[in-house]
């Protein structure tokens, strides 16, 4: 049965966005100089401008109809083959081709979903490779949104099967942990939701190989809102990054406030050290069950040592707080 919280969504704050019914496609167009593009049913302006080519067309064996997401890296393409099978197409921009670190992390990402794909909480591969001097990644495509787009617009979905996500975004990081990686980006833009509430965990070009310790990164980027302080500090991290940012995804989904806001991350570093103005997820939503707010305040302790150690613990005590 689908685990439903009694509480209000409320609109965020980020991007302007207006939902549109699930039948409706929006080719890619011009307006103000900036790129229009569609996530989903969601509608979105961007002014940035990449190199990508925007129209429709041939792309080796595959034909690209419409944009459905454009992102720092890539833009993702609604695509079909010979066959009419529909996948989404992942292709790096054109002006990051050339670009090593960018390359690197692309090929990375693909490799990764490559291992782990194989499991219905992650989004499904097909291929990667070169077409005409372009990387690209066939994946599955997932009809829906991502989980930040719905939270943001009053979802119904997500209204009316909050515990069921929550717990399959866990199922999910579970995964992606038992099959040897972490995900070092773990953040509502980076989980797909379906019509029927599916769960699909995406974008996997920051993960890496699990440390047998805390491991320091030569490079350290990500979100800063969900990075845990010890990568923001810049020190050794392991698995128990991505539960904290477990933590904050979920605070975020529960309550639409960020428990660390700040526009630097110098700014989220210092409310995670300094804990005094914290504000509790029952005191923005009372109607939280306790035993769910002791979760999501474990997975958000400072000091890693105090997280949980393992999501497969974490899920056990979730589905306990929500009765399932």
């Amino acid at each position: 049965m689908p685990v439903a919280l009694d509480r209000e969504f409320r609109m965020g704050d980020g991007a302007e966005c207006c939902v549109l019914c699930a039948e409706t496609r929006l080719k890619a167009v011009a307006e103000n100089g900036g790129a229009w593009y569609i996530t989903g049913t969601v509608f979105f302006s961007s002014k940035k401008e990449t190199s990508s080519p925007r129209q429709p067309g041939q792309f080796g064996a595959y034909y690209l109809h419409e944009l459905i997401n454009s992102g720092g890296m890539a833009d993702i393409w609604l695509a079909t083959d010979h066959k009419d099978q529909t996948y989404a197409l992942r292709r790096l921009h054109d002006d990051l081709q050339s670009d090593g670190i960018a390359k690197k992390r692309f090929v990375q990402g693909c490799e990764v979903l490559s291992k782990i794909h194989n499991h219905e909480g992650v989004v499904g591969y097909y291929e990667h490779g070169k077409i005409d001097g372009s990387l690209y990644l066939l994946m599955e495509y997932v009809e829906g949104w991502n989980l930040k787009l719905m939270y943001s617009s009053h979802d119904e979905v997500l209204l009316n099967n909050v515990g069921n996500i929550v717990i399959d975004m866990a199922i999910g990081l579970e995964h992606v942990h038992e099959s040897g990686f972490m995900h070092l980006d773990f953040k509502p833009e980076n989980v797909l939701v379906t019509r029927s509430a599916n769960v699909k965990i995406a974008d996997f070009d920051l993960a890496q190989p699990i440390p047998k310790t805390p491991k320091k990164l030569a490079k350290n980027p990500g979100t800063p809102a969900y990075m845990a302080p010890e990568q923001l500090l810049r020190e050794g991290v392991d698995q128990r990054a991505d539960i904290f940012a477990f933590g904050v995804s979920i605070y975020e989904l529960l309550t639409n406030y960020k428990p660390f806001p700040g526009d630097t991350a110098g700014d989220i570093l210092a409310r995670q050290k300094d804990r005094s103005g914290f504000i509790t997820p029952r005191q923005h939503n009372p109607d939280l069950p306790p035993a769910l707010e002791k979760v999501v305040l474990k997975c958000l302790q400072q000091d890693p040592d105090k997280r949980y150690l393992f999501m497969t613990v974490l899920l056990h005590e979730l589905k306990t707080a929500l009765y399932v």
